[in-house]
């Protein structure tokens, strides 16, 4: 598969033209070492076309993207998943349209909500692992699509622990009632390469946004955001309203080239990573519970399996691996298909000396979350002077930014929800000091 974008930039920095125009580096780094770095970095020169009006290298390998992935058309981000949640939800509040969301929703998706002034009503999860992971069902997803015509449906899957949703499901009810269903597939780019196509818009998703630089060889930054047909046409203008207009050329030819990793090697580096997968989950049976879920997402439930999770990861820390994210009751071990055998055997070994290194503890309590009563809207909480307190004084303020562990996750309490005891509660459970709140 070609790869026109990284084609165009290398060939430029060898070329050693004389560089009138931006960016200020010239294509040298202020330390020697870093001028391989420097040198393909560039701007919207002639021939290097604009990302917002793309109908040159940056079109065609979109294009290149979009033929491996099966979608109608899809859109580079430079800016992350953040700008492709903006993107999506700028286009449902173009048709008017309420959003319905299920909770564990990435900070970024209410940021939008306050910028876009969109009203959300809330999926809440029916079962649930602390804050980051839950169950949301079609059937409940229904029950708000009858109650509210003109709406769309926001599901954020997989999850941070790799938990997905049932998004064929989701997808059928959603169109029953002329919904569009979005799908933050940030944690997914994988899916659709899988040995079972699981990817969301192959499962009937409308819209939804992947993050490259969490799963394939990009840089970060780099994500896509793949539409269908009816939204092809209006999706880079609805990005445009909120992106730089200087994204990284770095990063897009990050991404030309993760299409050439993707055509050429992914499935093969996939089926070895699943069989290292399997074999070390086998090697901690009885010993470390699991998730279920994308196996790339090798998320220990380390309460359930005794030991304290942040003593856990700092035991895998001392012994040379880093963890995505841990808390007390779980520790996500984030893999991709550029891991390889020794990868694993690697972790393997870490992990055995930090599970006989970890600090004991008993299962806690569940966690048990319900809605806060709003009070606010979104946009008008998160444009209201706010200061931050401890979290023993905000019962019964009003939320103003949400605080989160770690996104993606089910906010404790959204901007212009009642911080009630339930909310302080957990709030101290996650180690969070602090809220933001209405004055």
């Amino acid at each position: 598969m070609d790869t026109p974008i990284y084609d165009f930039i290398s060939a430029y920095a060898a070329g050693g033209g004389l560089r009138c125009h931006m960016p200020g580096h010239k294509g040298k780094a202020p330390l020697p070492e870093l001028d391989l770095m420097y040198a393909p970095d560039i701007t919207e020169i002639a021939g290097a076309d604009s990302l917002f009006e793309a109908d040159g290298i940056i079109l065609r390998s979109e294009r290149n993207m979009a033929s491996l992935y099966g979608s109608a058309a899809c859109f580079y981000s430079a800016a992350g998943s953040t700008l492709c949640i903006q993107g999506m939800l700028a286009a449902m509040k173009q048709e008017g349209r309420c959003v319905i969301a299920a909770r564990n929703v990435h900070r970024s998706f209410l940021n939008a909500a306050a910028l876009l002034g969109l009203d959300v009503i809330w999926l809440m999860p029916e079962q649930n692992r602390g804050i980051l992971s839950g169950t949301f069902s079609a059937e409940a997803a229904e029950e708000l699509l009858k109650e509210n015509p003109n709406a769309c449906l926001y599901i954020t899957s997989p999850d941070y622990t790799g938990k997905t949703a049932d998004i064929a499901a989701l997808a059928e009810t959603a169109h029953r009632y002329s919904a569009p269903l979005l799908v933050d597939n940030a944690h997914g780019a994988h899916l659709r390469f899988m040995p079972e196509d699981c990817h969301p818009m192959s499962l009937g998703a409308d819209m939804c946004c992947d993050s490259a630089h969490k799963m394939l060889p990009a840089l970060t930054g780099a994500a896509v955001l793949h539409s269908c047909e009816r939204y092809a046409g209006v999706l880079r203008q609805c990005m445009g309203m909120f992106a730089s207009t200087s994204p990284s050329y770095l990063i897009m030819a990050s991404l030309d080239l993760c299409c050439r990793y993707i055509d050429e090697r992914i499935r093969k580096d996939i089926a070895v990573n699943l069989d290292c997968i399997r074999k070390l989950r086998e090697h901690f049976s009885g010993r470390l519970r699991f998730t279920d879920g994308d196996p790339f997402h090798i998320t220990v439930l380390s309460s359930e399996s005794g030991c304290d999770g942040l003593s856990l990861a700092q035991a895998l820390r001392e012994n040379g691996a880093e963890c995505e994210y841990a808390d007390r009751d779980m520790v996500v071990l984030l893999m991709s298909p550029m891991n390889q055998p020794e990868d694993y055997r690697r972790l393997t070994v870490a992990l055995e000396k930090a599970v006989d290194r970890a600090e004991r503890c008993q299962p806690p309590e569940p966690v048990v979350l319900t809605l806060p009563e709003k009070v606010m809207g979104i946009r008008e909480a998160a444009f209201a002077p706010s200061e931050e307190i401890p979290v023993e004084e905000a019962e019964g303020r009003i939320c103003a930014t949400v605080k989160v562990p770690c996104p993606p996750a089910v906010p404790i309490a959204a901007c212009g929800e009642r911080i009630d005891r339930s909310c302080t509660d957990i709030f101290r459970r996650y180690g969070i000091p602090t809220v933001n709140v209405v004055k």
